[in-house]
């Protein structure tokens, strides 16, 4: 209050809620500011990721001697001059292709008359296409002099049209050099900046970093290694990848004797940085120029299969080969991402989505304030294996794991399985039971589910048993301690030891007071939930008067290796399903201590 003795002043914290709205917002603005100054900002993410792709060249350069100045001066003038080529060679072939297009006009035709013979004659193409003249007519209206002669002729007012004269030499050049000049400007500046972030890499790069958090250099050291490193490979590869697949498709239509082959092997080569539809676009144009070019069909047929070959390889075999696994982006994001930059920036936005959607996957990955990028985007499983069984055994859902399940076991033995992804989330079950947020009835429901899973599991999956030719298999009897999350660890230990030949059963805690058969050897009390010390001792006071002379293993599934205490009368406590099957193997002589905790001293 004002007036009293503090007169400090303490900035409010922000909540969870608060903090997300606030991001929420902030990234309105910035999606509104990029929109808006789209004119300014596209050149500058087109210089950006062109640098990526010109630095790698610029450091080979640098290791031969060759001076900075002059190695980024020399590559940047070499890409300029060659893209500038490249336009005016594409310019050419257009005009070509544009003069050469009436002479096939008789081919259209014929092309048209011979699918209106095979759909019927005069049937319903021809009535479709009666339809669609008759509409067209209806929209267009009647012809300027038709409309004036039927004015004069009641009398009606006449329409009027006023025409600007023909304009001059000066018209004339400004109309056809009006719309090169934005471009022209706009590659102008591209490759302005592309030059003076070169020269200034590093500089820049430290700007960044003191930007970005100078306080945490390892973590801004790092994400921008992994940008650049990751950005670089990814864009030198698909550059050099769709170079070839124009190169293969220019040759081959080339072949085939389609018409301007290098304008559309150039296409493909660049449409294919759109991701999905880039190719089917690239197929289409030549084909549909085929389609007008060749009398017959053979020309079309060719240019198809020349795509539908093609494609497939390079998209299916050789790109995962040259990328790695992947790049780093879901389907879904890859797709969601086009759409969006394309409504931000146009046709310039759906070629650099990739790219972009790229770097901020990998601000997610290392600005934890960013973090929801990574999970929304990222090819990353959102949860982890165990995670995941967690919840579809909390939804019921024992087929999709199930199916998690067989994925696993393909590559690793299902003890793996057991204790590195059952046992976590029957720990984050028994986290919530804890917690209070998981009721008796739902963790009887997990313990059924988890029960059918391991029922839908091959009985081939395992090892093979550990005991020597000759020797008795023991006989156990595994006994839950407490709860039904107790339970469902007994059922995924005994489906381990039944996977290695060894005899057991289960029996939930209510079955303690039953008597125990005579050819049981060895008692496993199963806990997942946490336990007393008087508890352990009073469970196991009645297992041994229950079944006198039996060893006795603990399984504490809940504690960490090393950070157990075994109490009198317990033979062995282990906390793993691998080193419970152990215990279970090893003689009845004292167990290996990696194995057994020591005993409590003093235990009573």
């Amino acid at each position: 209050m004002l007036g009293s003795g503090d007169s400090s002043f303490k900035m409010p914290v922000l909540g969870r809620g608060q903090d997300r709205l606030v991001t929420f917002f902030a990234a309105i603005a910035i999606v509104t500011v990029l929109y808006l100054g789209r004119d300014v900002f596209v050149p500058i993410a087109v210089a950006i990721l062109l640098a990526f792709v010109l630095a790698p060249v610029i450091m080979v350069l640098r290791r031969i001697r060759i001076p900075r100045t002059v190695a980024v001066v020399a590559v940047v003038l070499i890409t300029f001059l060659g893209l500038m080529a490249l336009g005016g060679m594409i310019a050419l072939q257009v005009t070509d292709l544009v003069a050469e297009l009436p002479q096939y006009r008789m081919n259209m035709r014929d092309k048209i008359k011979s699918l209106k013979d095979a759909a019927g004659g005069s049937g319903t193409f021809e009535r479709t296409m009666d339809l669609v003249q008759d509409l067209s007519r209806e929209i267009d209206g009647p012809q300027a002099g038709q409309g004036l002669a039927a004015g004069a002729a009641d009398g009606r007012p006449v329409l009027v049209e006023v025409h600007q004269p023909p304009p001059g030499t000066l018209g004339t050049l400004s109309a056809v050099m009006g719309p090169l000049l934005h471009p022209l400007a706009t590659i102008g500046i591209v490759f302005i900046f592309v030059l003076f972030i070169l020269l200034q890499r590093e500089d820049l790069r430290n700007r960044f970093v003191r930007l970005a958090g100078a306080h945490d250099l390892q973590r801004t050291t790092a994400a921008l290694d992994d940008a650049g490193s990751r950005l670089s490979r990814f864009f030198l590869a698909q550059v050099a990848l769709n170079a070839s697949f124009g190169a293969v498709i220019g040759l081959g239509l080339w072949a085939i004797g389609v018409p301007s082959p290098f304008l559309w092997g150039l296409a493909a080569a660049v449409l294919r940085f759109v991701p999905y539809i880039g190719a089917a676009i690239a197929a289409a144009l030549p084909i549909g120029l085929a389609l007008a070019v060749d009398p017959g069909w053979t020309m079309v047929l060719s240019t198809a299969a020349l795509f539908l070959v093609v494609e497939p390889l390079v998209g299916h075999v050789i790109e995962p080969l040259l990328y790695g696994r992947s790049t780093g982006l879901s389907p879904v994001a890859v797709i969601a991402a086009a759409t969006f930059w394309t409504w931000l920036w146009g046709p310039v936005g759906l070629l650099l989505s990739t790219p972009l959607t790229l770097c901020l996957v990998v601000l997610g990955r290392h600005v934890e304030s960013l973090e929801f990028l990574d999970v929304a985007l990222g090819d990353q499983p959102p949860l982890s294996a165990s995670e995941l069984l967690y919840q579809r055994l909390l939804a019921g859902d024992p087929l999709e794991a199930a199916a998690a399940a067989e994925e696993h076991l393909k590559q690793k033995s299902f003890a793996d399985y057991a204790d590195g992804v059952a046992l976590p989330a029957l720990r984050l079950a028994q986290r919530d039971a804890a917690r209070g947020v998981l009721d008796e009835a739902r963790q009887t429901r997990l313990k059924e589910t988890l029960a059918e899973l391991l029922d839908d599991l091959p009985d081939e999956a395992g090892e093979t048993p550990a005991d020597e030719p000759g020797a008795a298999s023991p006989h156990v009897l595994i006994v839950a301690a407490r709860s039904a999350l107790d339970e469902a660890a007994s059922l995924l230990f005994a489906h381990r030891l039944r996977q290695s030949g060894t005899r057991c059963e289960t029996r939930p805690r209510v079955g303690l007071g039953r008597p125990i058969a005579d050819e049981v050897s060895l008692l496993v009390l199963s806990y997942l939930s946490p336990a007393t010390p008087a508890h352990r001792r009073y469970t196991i006071r009645r297992l041994k008067r229950d079944a006198p002379g039996r060893r006795v293993i603990v399984a504490d599934w809940g504690m960490e290796e090393g950070k157990t205490e075994r109490f009198e009368g317990e033979d062995a406590v282990v906390t793993s399903v691998a080193a419970a099957v152990e215990a279970v193997e090893a003689p009845p002589a004292p167990v290996a201590s990696s194995v057994v905790a020591p005993l409590r001293a003093g235990a009573a």
